[in-house]
């Protein structure tokens, strides 16, 4: 397994929190949508809870129709609104569950990419001034990202990078995570598209591997997303990306391996089930990280079935890191 990634844990699956996305939504239709005092949004309980209200009056629809299909973009309205106490919330509640990186991704905000760049900019610097953890700046576009990287103050934490694949002007992503000191999570997306199956994963994130060889990123640092892809649209996929995470922690054992693990649901019901069982096949099959909202799939069941699953496989000898595991837990109880 990899060597310990400075700033993150080396005893725990490190998980990555994916909530602080712009294109995230909720139903108009869902119980969290309550309306008070005349104004109509998102209801939460802050934590040390009390009761708020994210306002969304200005952008749900009046004609109840219209209402009913409507998804509402929380997280696009909380910073448009600049609504610190949400934006507070979203972070540190990510934190609370378990995250140990927080991703940050605005690019649904704009289509104007001077407008992206303003808001990584304010988000990566509102999330630095709530959290300590590190922040990963995501973006399909190389140039947001380093808008975002410098936004970034490195005083407080590392910056890492979401993320570096094949497509024309991403290798350059590389050389700044190497500039900046960066974590670099790599996907396994091709120059011409996205890959058919597990065979064309590893072949992709070998050519990304090198070219983080050539461009001196440590392996420790490295972190390789073979791609999940929602089983309900195709029903190999799942079996496409284990394939290729077993084949790349045999290939590679001193990198961190994860994967948008929510992402297999998608469109089914029961998510939480499905995205708990496909996490659990990933550990097994040699992923040592995840991203995926830690409020819906606690990480500590991940922990505790993959210090059982190492002491009973032997890869912890005699048990050591399960006992110790266990007595932390036993500790954690008595307070």
């Amino acid at each position: 397994m990899p060597n310990q990634t400075r700033g993150l844990p080396n005893d725990r699956i490190i998980i990555i929190g994916e909530n602080f996305n712009a294109t995230r939504k909720i139903k108009a239709t869902s119980p969290r949508v309550q309306e008070v005092d005349g104004r109509t949004g998102i209801a939460y309980t802050d934590l040390d809870g009390t009761r708020k209200l994210l306002d969304c009056t200005d952008v749900i629809p009046d004609d109840p129709a219209e209402r009913h299909s409507f998804m509402i973009p929380h997280v696009a309205q909380a910073l448009r609104t600049k609504d610190l106490e949400y934006i507070t919330y979203a972070i540190r509640a990510q934190e609370r569950a378990g995250a140990h990186i927080i991703d940050l991704c605005v690019d649904e905000m704009s289509v104007y990419p001077e407008e992206r760049y303003e808001w990584i900019k304010y988000l990566v610097e509102t999330a630095q001034s709530i959290t300590d953890s590190i922040v990963a700046i995501d973006s399909s576009d190389s140039k947001t990202i380093y808008a975002g990287l410098e936004a970034h103050d490195s005083s407080k934490s590392r910056p890492a990078i979401n993320s570096f694949n094949l497509e024309n002007g991403r290798q350059e992503l590389v050389g700044m995570a190497k500039e900046r000191d960066a974590i670099l999570f790599a996907n396994a997306s091709g120059n011409a598209g996205m890959p058919q199956d597990a065979e064309e994963r590893v072949a992709n994130l070998t050519q990304c591997m090198d070219m983080m060889d050539n461009g001196g990123v440590p392996p420790e640092d490295r972190f390789l997303d073979a791609l999940v892809f929602p089983v309900g649209a195709g029903p190999e996929f799942g079996g496409h990306y284990l394939d290729a995470v077993r084949a790349l922690r045999e290939k590679y054992p001193d990198v961190h391996i994860f994967g948008g693990h929510s992402n297999v649901s998608f469109g089914l019901p029961n998510r939480k089930l499905l995205n708990q069982t496909f996490v659990t096949l990933a550990i097994q099959a040699g992923c040592d990280a995840a991203m995926l909202d830690p409020l819906m799939n606690p990480p500590a069941d991940f922990d505790g079935f993959n210090f059982a699953a190492n002491a009973l496989t032997g890869i912890d000898e005699y048990s050591v890191k399960y006992l110790k595991y266990h007595r932390g837990l036993r500790k954690r109880k008595k307070k």
